[in-house]
């Protein structure tokens, strides 16, 4: 029997682009790990100007293995994201696949403290951390907490994701069993995918915050806020297993839609205690 060869790399690092290059410079920038042990891929979905590798690698350690995938034209996150993962799966050379998305910051101990976490238990497939959500051009900034325990989380999905997109980070292997993200919850797909790997399998939140994730007023989640709320009605009602929760979430999410974005913020300022110029 042919033994199986070891993944040379301990993850590789997913970014989807579009038309934001100094974003990702301060993404990259951030990034603190071995550069011989881990692996760049970033999905260039339609930008106007064509990301090119000589754009990064002055901001890039040395050597890195570095990887450019352009769509020919905008399609959206999820399917620059799906493939991403395609790419991944036929390459399969990295034990796990963590996210970041432009502008957004590491913490310098954050893939080493997922890569330590998850070699040390085998049967957690997906883990994410607390972050900071800041404007970068206010200042104003707030923690987003969650639940860290498996069983507490499965309890908190039929409210909210508990794992934020660019904090995660999950086992390869998982991709092949559950597929790539699905398509059919618009601008919810990062929550219908985590819905389904913890169905499957544990998953868990380090509790420390080690990913700024930045505001931005123009983003896809405030754009397209209402079809996101949508889409996360379904995935509720499709993955809530407590049926009393999953009414109380759906019912949640169906009151946000007829509240104004404005009065929300500012109740989640109440809430979470947004502060500014709180964090550099």
């Amino acid at each position: 029997m042919e033994e199986r060869k070891k993944p040379p790399y301990d993850f590789c690092l997913l970014i989807p682009y579009y038309n934001n290059l100094p974003g990702l410079i301060s993404s990259l920038k951030s990034i603190v790990y071995d550069s011989l042990a881990y692996a760049l891929l970033i999905v260039d979905d339609g930008s106007r100007q064509p990301l090119l590798k000589e754009d990064i690698i002055p901001y890039l350690p040395q050597p890195l293995s570095l990887t450019i995938l352009r769509l020919g034209e905008n399609q959206g996150i999820t399917r620059a994201l799906n493939t991403g993962l395609r790419w991944l799966e036929e390459k399969q050379y990295c034990r796990y696949i963590a996210r970041l998305d432009c502008g957004d910051l590491c913490a310098p101990e954050r893939f080493g403290r997922q890569v330590q976490y998850l070699d040390a238990h085998p049967k957690v497939a997906l883990l994410g951390t607390w972050c900071i959500f800041k404007n970068f051009r206010t200042g104003e900034s707030y923690r987003y907490i969650t639940p860290t325990e498996y069983r507490d989380i499965l309890k908190e999905m039929h409210f909210r994701n508990v794992f934020i997109h660019p904090t995660v980070m999950w086992r390869a292997g998982t991709t092949q069993e559950i597929g790539v993200y699905p398509e059919d919850f618009p601008h919810a797909e990062d929550y219908g995918f985590f819905y389904e790997i913890i169905s499957r399998a544990e998953a868990t939140v380090l509790p420390a915050e080690l990913v700024i994730c930045e505001i931005n007023p123009q983003g896809i989640s405030l754009h397209y806020r209402k079809e996101q709320l949508n889409s996360r009605i379904k995935v509720i009602r499709q993955y809530g297993k407590n049926r009393l929760l999953r009414l109380i979430g759906v019912l949640k999410l169906k009151i946000l839609l007829a509240i104004p974005y404005k009065l929300i913020l500012e109740t989640k300022k109440l809430a979470y205690g947004i502060k500014r110029n709180s964090v550099s």
